[in-house]
């Protein structure tokens, strides 16, 4: 089996790197559908709360958590 070694230019990889969000966000979905139609159930965060979501749609509460924290895309964090 043979690769091809395209050069990749700054323009390549930003292009590239725009796509990252909707790529993980496409991969997270299908990791939940397998996990639920595997038999395993999954954990949300539902308004403050985690709740295990089974494969049969029933949802049982497991844990109170903290508000999310508001962060802007693109943001980096400052050390303190």
């Amino acid at each position: 089996m043979s690769t091809v070694n395209l050069p990749f230019t700054e323009k390549t990889l930003c292009y590239l790197e725009e796509h990252i969000p909707e790529l993980a966000d496409a991969a997270f979905k299908q990791a939940y559908w397998q996990a639920l139609a595997a038999g395993s159930s999954v954990l949300e965060v539902e308004n403050g709360t985690i709740v295990e979501v089974f494969p049969d749609g029933t949802r049982q509460f497991v844990k109170q958590i903290d508000p999310a924290t508001p962060v802007t895309p693109g943001q980096k964090r400052v050390a303190a």
